[in-house]
């Protein structure tokens, strides 16, 4: 191998090696976008239960469970 296709060779690697970094950078930045979407889709459920979202709860519905063997 002479010193032009050797150097050819590396470039060409290191072309490669920060394409993929960017799509990895991409991929993280998507992944923790869908994270913090279903963080807060988790913290909205939670605080509409703790508001007291069943209708039933009023009535004394749904507050208990009755296990008979």
């Amino acid at each position: 191998m002479d010193l032009a296709s050797s150097i050819s060779s590396w470039q060409q690697s290191q072309v490669q090696s920060s394409a993929q970094m960017l799509v990895m950078a991409k991929v993280l930045d998507s992944e923790r976008q869908e994270g913090a979407a279903a963080l807060q889709l988790l913290q909205s459920a939670s605080s509409a239960t703790s508001q007291g979202s069943n209708p039933f709860a009023a009535m004394g519905l749904g507050n208990q469970l009755d296990v008979q063997g």
